[in-house]
């Protein structure tokens, strides 16, 4: 059985994408689904860091370099159910992978049989990074409740968008229609993505059917990381309308993860991976947003505790 994909990106750095990553892939191996996590973050790898697991023999690079299958590179974990790929790449970054080794990797990452495959992105927006979001069955997107982090996932967002529509016209032989039209947007009238996607809509009458098809099956699930006060939760909800009103696409908000010191002192010390979800509030809150996932739900009012 071929595994359901999920990628977790969200373009800024530093929004804890890994750390989620990690902590999702184990609640899903706690519920007995069979998981494998990738670290997708190219050149800059840091999973293994929070499954507490030394370099494994083989990595990324051996899967472009040496040509290695991917179901050769999946390292075990002491987790039950719960497999690893590390990203480890030294000879390589994201934008030295070309496009044949690129869509070999989703071939084989499509291949992988299980329930589940979690690919923790790495920071930024460059087109192997929004590709490979692209490629998920679920796109999930991190964000802490911070000014720059939010208007870093605006324009991650943007950017996946556009990649999308410029992909889809690219079909359609207009290959460029999309960006030509947002570098002579003050002479066509487009003052945002809404006026761009129209725009693309009246191309012809085909075309808008397609991108309606396009728009309405765009799904895009928002986490929230690192919240302190009610009022951060709350930003989650802001943050998802503005996506939906501004993209036009259907944003949830999936859940949120409160400040934990546990994590900085699990990255910096010995701590083990059970005792960093072990209290009970990042349980609770891990397991909603898994739950949501799962159920292609959102975060409900009852579900925030303002404690």
């Amino acid at each position: 059985m071929k595994s359901e994909i999920w990628a977790i990106g969200g373009g800024k750095g530093g929004t804890g994408k890994s750390f989620i990553t990690s902590i999702m892939g184990m609640n899903l191996a706690l519920r007995g689904k069979k998981v494998t996590l990738i670290d997708g973050d190219l050149g800059g790898a840091n999973l293994h860091t929070f499954l507490k697991i030394k370099k494994p023999k083989y990595s990324l690079t051996d899967f472009f370099g040496k040509k290695i299958p991917l179901s050769d590179i999946i390292t075990e974990t002491d987790i039950p159910n719960l497999r690893f790929v590390t990203g480890d790449i030294r000879s390589l970054d994201s934008k030295g992978v070309k496009h044949v080794q690129k869509l070999k990797l989703y071939r084989h990452i499509k291949n992988i049989t299980g329930d589940y495959v979690l690919i923790d992105l790495g920071a930024g927006s460059a087109h192997n990074t929004i590709d490979t979001f692209l490629v998920a069955d679920k796109m999930v997107a991190v964000s802490l409740p911070e000014v720059t982090a939010i208007e870093n996932l605006y324009f991650f967002i943007k950017k996946v968008l556009f990649r999308k529509l410029n992909r889809f016209l690219g079909a359609y032989g207009l290959k460029g229609e999309a960006k030509m039209a947002w570098e002579n947007k003050k002479t066509k009238d487009i003052k945002g993505i809404n006026e761009l996607i129209q725009h693309i809509k009246d191309i012809s009458p085909e075309i808008r059917t397609l991108v309606e098809k396009i728009i309405s099956e765009f799904k895009l699930y928002i986490i929230m990381n690192q919240v302190k006060t009610s009022q951060h939760i709350e930003t989650g909800f802001l943050t998802k309308s503005v996506i939906n009103k501004y993209f036009g696409i259907d944003a949830k908000y999936t859940g949120y993860l409160k400040y934990n010191d546990f994590f900085w002192k699990f990255v910096k010390q010995s701590y083990s991976y059970r005792q960093i979800v072990s209290p009970v509030s990042t349980s609770q809150e891990v397991g909603i947003i898994v739950r949501n996932l799962l159920e292609d739900k959102q975060v409900k009012l009852s579900d925030i505790s303002h404690g």
